[in-house]
């Protein structure tokens, strides 16, 4: 294994990498860097031929696997993969926002002694079709944040664009299980091993917009999982934003009575979060109705 070198990887499952990984290639070229791209087809039956000819370009690897093993166990294999020491994971459905997004990494490293670098994430400006403005709207305001609002945020992670130590991620990436939410359970692990992340304005576009029933199905599967992290001590239960708000409703003894009112609202909530005006707020109202449910279901 070198360490003088980058190793970007790439999952994908069911999506077309060729123009992410020639964007990669240009960006690359021109940096006197000894660097490696690495796709990791996880199980797809989509796009297979577009995606195998990447491996045509220099310095790029397609490895295709047909079965699923999710986005920790796919990541995990890459970094077993990787020839270099650092790790550069992006998500198949990005795009760099800079031209100078790979020798902006470089740079930092250069200058800053951390062993976990998050670049950011950013979305279009053009509003997208109805069915997938509620991901577009979430995105926007909950991920595509500010530098200052990420450092007051330290361990908030988006692992679709992350940097990292391979040492560093091996330590962190503990848990392989096909999950949503897996970024605030490998963020819990960096702070109990007190690495301390570093974070920058270098952030890529998330293009890949799951349509507003999708979105909505896998985030109660992200509050699923919070629980099932939780109970099992593998994060705090006031780490998530949901889980603090349910310690203060369960302090003044109000979660029976939002639980009561919420039911009785969730139907116009559901029409509101499939349409083109989608309210955050209530979304986050309807996560949080979910989770109590679960804790009552649990016993938690």
């Amino acid at each position: 294994m070198s360490l003088e070198g980058y190793s970007i990887l790439i999952p994908t499952h069911n999506y077309n990498v060729t123009t992410l990984v020639q964007t990669l290639v240009s960006q690359t070229s021109k940096i006197d860097t000894k660097i490696e791209i690495i796709v990791y087809e996880d199980g797809s039956s989509l796009f297979l031929s577009e995606n195998a000819s990447v491996e045509n370009t220099a310095n790029v690897t397609y490895i295709h696997k047909t079965k699923n093993i999710g986005r920790a166990g796919a990541r995990q294999f890459l970094a077993e993969k990787a020839v270099f020491q650092w790790l550069l994971f992006l998500d198949a459905d990005v795009m760099p926002v800079s031209e100078n997004f790979i020798s902006t990494y470089i740079a930092t490293l250069q200058t800053e002694n951390h062993k976990v670098i998050c670049g950011g994430l950013a979305y279009e400006e053009e509003v997208p079709e109805n069915n997938k403005r509620l991901r577009w709207y979430y995105g926007r305001d909950r991920e595509a944040v500010s530098l200052e609002k990420r450092n007051k945020r330290n361990y908030f992670i988006v692992s679709g664009n992350l940097l990292v130590e391979k040492n560093t991620f091996f330590a962190a990436n503990t848990n392989f299980e096909n999950q949503y939410g897996l970024d605030i359970l490998f963020g819990s692990r960096l702070k109990k091993l007190n690495i301390p992340l570093l974070h920058i304005n270098n952030p890529v576009y998330h293009l890949g917009l799951d349509d507003n029933k999708t979105f909505l199905r896998k985030s109660l599967k992200a509050v699923e999982s919070t629980l099932y992290f939780e109970q099992k001590g593998l994060i705090d239960d006031d780490q998530r934003a949901l889980q603090k708000s349910y310690l203060r409703l369960k302090q003044v003894g109000g979660t029976s009575i939002f639980n009561f009112m919420l039911k009785k609202l969730k139907p116009i909530m559901e029409r509101n979060f499939l349409s083109g005006k989608p309210n955050l707020f209530w979304f986050d109202l309807y996560r949080l109705q979910y989770y109590i449910e679960l804790k009552k279901k649990h016993n938690a």
